[in-house]
């Protein structure tokens, strides 16, 4: 099995790789995805969430992501404590999602923060996602961010650069979703798939 890190700053598009990647035959984890499940309302992360932050940031008894962010993208000791909680739980799940796949299978993990975790060196194969800032701006204005948000969620993620010095492939998304949709079919053509493949022999 090839273990790929598909990561990227936010607004980047990263996730828009990872469904195409999905359609051209990867399985594809979403930490984001099992970020928010692993904390939701019942579970051992949602218990250690509110006793580490309070019940100031629940919205009718669940945990709500906004009041969160709120809180923990204005000190960076209190977002390193909420990724302290949140990382172990989220590699548990994908390492769960991850067990039985046969050999040849192609797993991409899409992990916004790897950096920041230092989590690359449990990939064969690290992809980055990269676009220039202002269309990153743009794009996240279209989600409905404030600009002071924007600012604040950029400001919390390493530059670019960091994201590309640790990749063995970058994918620019500068363009339209058609050259997006091009750049990635290249991807795995002339790169996964020829080493998922010698990985399964």
């Amino acid at each position: 099995m090839l273990r790929v890190a598909l990561t990227g700053g936010i607004g980047s598009g990263k996730s828009l790789v990872g469904e195409i990647l999905e359609e051209l035959g990867a399985l594809v984890i979403d930490s984001d995805q099992l970020a928010r499940e692993v904390i939701e309302r019942g579970s051992p992360g949602y218990e250690e969430v509110i006793t580490a932050f309070g019940d100031s940031i629940l919205s009718e008894g669940q945990i709500d992501r906004a009041k969160l962010a709120a809180v923990v993208f204005k000190e960076k000791d209190l977002r390193k404590k909420l990724e302290s909680i949140i990382h172990p739980l989220v590699r548990e799940a994908a390492e769960k999602l991850a067990r039985n796949l046969p050999s040849g299978a192609i797993l991409v993990n899409q992990i916004p923060l790897l950096v920041e975790s230092d989590g690359a060196t449990r990939f064969d194969y690290v992809v980055t996602v990269s676009a220039d800032e202002e269309i990153r701006r743009e794009r996240l204005r279209l989600r409905g961010l404030k600009d002071y948000e924007i600012t604040e969620r950029m400001a919390a993620q390493v530059a670019d650069l960091d994201r590309e010095n640790i990749a063995n492939y970058i994918l620019r998304n500068d363009g339209s979703i058609d050259e997006l949709n091009r750049a990635v079919e290249e991807l795995m053509a002339n790169e996964l798939l020829p080493r998922a493949q010698r990985q399964g022999l």
